[in-house]
């Protein structure tokens, strides 16, 4: 039966209403009420489905609502959910131990988000060095608190909240020189997504993170890696910094840690360590956190979700790539994390998608963002694909 995506219930309409009235207006919402979801599908309060392409911007890598993290949130929630720091637990301890084995870095320190990662990255970057400036790329994306805010790059962004933690210092994306010509005595850290996220799903030359490598340990400068969008198979590897074959000195992480429940960490290489006292965050590592970040761990590993993420986005890309939509220009990307570009705006490609049964996000304007659960089918790929053929 075909479904109607194009009228609202009075249910939907209430809780628009609700929204305008008791939210502040900050985000830029679809006009759809999720209330549900499964694998790569998600349905609305009308009962409506669609095709998942932004996974909450690359969080719900395993799929919504997979059994085994519901059932592992399910079970911590009944013995214990938050404490503090104050007190060691076991979640804590045993994830610890996990993403040091996933990373191949020495030491951990857990928050809530991915914007808390890379302040706690700037932080462990002055303490380390005695140094206070960071270098970061043009197109960056690194978040929206104080301190990440001063290495995103879009000034719509930064503007009205400046003076900043540091005077801006944006280097071209993909140009090792600039990085080595920016440095300066007082340069803690030099910080970079190995794929650009919000910049556009912008993916460097093989040798410029190697570069990059080589010019910071030549001028003892950390390198910080912002893997927080890349990470947990999102591109085809568990992390973005084994296909490039770099080792950063401290890394963020959040979006999929925790499988869709709120999480966020930094790891670092031996020697580049918070002393006690020095950083700290309450809810940092919740048993209930932890347990969920567990369970995605497992089912990542268990179900194969790296080598699938890998050969549904060559799949993906390769339909994508035979499009004939107007303006398109090129596909681009690694594993399940893609960019289509266009010569024009692509935000009704987004209503369009809504319209026929599929979430789409588009960044930079003229970049279709697609960034599924790794679960995703060929036959959801395929209906994808169709409806933008469609547009």
């Amino acid at each position: 039966m075909q479904q109607d995506y194009t009228s609202s219930s009075s249910e939907s309409k209430s809780i628009f209403d609700k929204d305008s009235k008791y939210v502040m207006q900050t985000y830029g919402r679809q006009p759809v009420v999720l209330e549900s979801g499964k694998g790569s599908l998600v349905y609305d309060i009308e009962g409506r489905e669609y095709v998942d392409c932004v996974a909450g911007i690359a969080v719900n890598n395993i799929g919504h609502c997979h059994p085994y993290l519901t059932e592992a949130i399910k079970k911590q929630a009944e013995k214990l959910i938050h404490v503090s720091n104050l007190y060691y637990t076991e979640p804590q301890a045993e994830l610890a131990e996990q993403l040091v084995n996933v990373t191949g870095m020495d030491r951990v320190f857990f928050c809530n988000s991915g914007t808390e990662a890379v302040e706690a990255a700037m932080k462990l970057a002055r303490a380390t060095t005695k140094k206070t400036d960071f270098i970061a790329v043009e197109h960056s994306f690194h978040g929206r608190t104080m301190g990440a805010l001063s290495l995103t790059y879009k000034d719509i962004y930064r503007a009205p909240f400046k003076p900043l933690v540091q005077e801006e210092k944006f280097v071209p994306f993909n140009d090792a020189q600039a990085i080595a010509d920016s440095i300066t005595p007082n340069t803690a850290a030099v910080i970079v997504e190995p794929i650009q996220g919000e910049g556009g799903i912008n993916v460097p030359s093989q040798d410029y993170l190697k570069e990059v490598r080589k010019i910071c340990d030549e001028n003892e400068v950390l390198l910080i890696f912002d893997e927080v969008q890349t990470g947990f198979g999102r591109t085809g590897t568990w992390f973005c910094k084994e296909y490039f074959g770099v080792e950063p000195d401290i890394m963020t992480m959040a979006k999929a840690i925790g499988g869709g429940f709120p999480m966020g960490a930094i790891a670092a290489r031996e020697g580049v360590a918070f002393n006690r006292g020095e950083h700290a965050a309450t809810f940092g590592g919740s048993p209930l956190a932890c347990a969920a970040a567990l369970a995605s761990i497992d089912v990542i590993r268990e179900e194969n979700l790296i080598q699938r993420s890998k050969e549904m986005g060559e799949y993906f890309r390769g339909e994508l790539s035979k499009l004939t939509t107007d303006g398109f220009v090129e596909v681009r990307g690694k594993g399940l994390m893609i960019g289509v570009q266009f010569d024009r705006k692509c935000a009704d490609l987004v209503e369009h998608g809504r319209r026929n049964g599929v979430l789409l996000n588009c960044t930079s304007e003229t970049v279709l963002r697609i960034a599924p659960p790794l679960v995703i089918t060929k036959e959801q790929i395929d209906r994808v694909v169709s409806v933008l053929e469609q547009a």
